[in-house]
């Protein structure tokens, strides 16, 4: 297959670190020209990649942003996130933020692109997670959000058909350099590992390689596709429960 995207401009929002980087880092070496965009500058630089600082909750900025665009092929909706906060732990404020960054701005982001997307017959890739295909407690607002994207992306590949084609990346564990944050120290990471078919977290390049994919010709009969990035997901708990009976049972 030939996933080259060689004078396309892409843009990465939340592209500085951790997934976004491998997105920008993949697109990179795919021969696009890259643009990654969020509220601080990366630590460590992107080779290739363009950055420019944009806050995605400030509207009139991300349409500004995106009217400064000379074209523009591919979206890439990355920035998200949440931090662990039981739902009675926080206010409204502040669960509404989170919802905010993860369903809003992705819709800002891509209403801003629509017509330079339309006139490119372009691709938007929404960065999903398997916290909005499952209970997500300790980060509720987080995963509704995130299902409500995964219900975006296919209306609007409904709607924006056959212009924009609109796809969604369902993510699960990534190593990055967050991960101690989640897991822990290496054999905790270690030990979530093991839960993964494949038996081991996600790399940001995984994810990359997947949003590379749907944003290419390859992927030119793939719309409102929701793609599992998840390494076969998460072993059912009963299954394990079922085991340890049997064992107390013998």
């Amino acid at each position: 297959m030939d996933n080259s995207l060689r004078g396309r401009t892409v843009v990465v929002t939340g592209g500085t670190r951790g997934v976004g980087a491998g997105i920008a880092r993949a697109f990179t070496e795919a021969g696009a020209e890259v643009v990654v965009c969020a509220r601080s500058a990366p630590e460590v630089p992107l080779p290739g990649a363009e950055f420019i600082p944009l806050d995605l909750r400030d509207l009139p900025a991300v349409h500004a942003f995106f009217a400064a665009l000379p074209r523009l092929d591919v979206l890439v909706n990355n920035a998200g996130g949440t931090p662990y906060r039981l739902l009675t732990d926080a206010t409204p404020e502040r669960h509404a933020r989170v919802v905010e960054l993860n369903l809003v701005a992705p819709l800002t982001a891509s209403l801003a692109a629509y017509h330079h997307l339309r006139r490119a017959h372009g691709s938007i890739v929404m960065i999903g997670s398997v916290s909005g295909t499952r209970p997500s407690p300790g980060s509720a607002a987080y995963g509704a959000a995130k299902a409500g994207l995964d219900n975006l992306a296919r209306s609007m590949a409904v709607e924006w058909a056959p212009n924009i084609r609109v796809n969604t990346l369902v993510v699960g564990m990534v190593r990055t350099e967050q991960s101690h944050l989640h897991y822990g120290d290496e054999a905790g990471a270690a030990a979530v590992a093991r839960t993964v078919p494949l038996g081991r977290l996600a790399e940001p390049a995984d994810v990359g390689a997947a949003a590379v994919f749907l944003a290419s010709p390859a992927a030119a009969y793939i719309t409102g596709a929701s793609l599992h990035v998840h390494g076969g997901g998460e072993r059912p708990a009963f299954l394990d429960a079922a085991t340890a009976h049997k064992g107390e049972a013998t």
